[in-house]
């Protein structure tokens, strides 16, 4: 299966990309996406788990994923 990975602000700069596409097997979960992109080359910056929501709507790392959802990256923001 594939899914869309986006990602924001510093994950994006760390990636060089907006986007990604994440190529998944069997019963994949957040936590499994996360590691995929972690594996990827400059993604040392991003820490173990961070936020992330599926489809617009926020999961947790055990939240199954499906062929085409859209998986966004959560960076922390600083308000003032």
């Amino acid at each position: 299966m594939t899914v869309t990975v986006l990602l924001f602000a510093s994950y994006a700069e760390a990636l060089g990309a907006s986007s990604l596409a994440v190529e998944l097997v069997g019963d994949a979960t957040v936590a499994d996406v996360v590691a995929k992109v972690r594996a990827r080359p400059g993604a040392d910056r991003l820490p173990p788990m961070t936020l992330v929501a599926v489809n617009q709507q926020y999961a947790d790392a055990a939240s199954l994923v499906r062929d085409g959802d859209e998986v966004a990256l959560i960076p922390p923001v600083a308000g003032g």
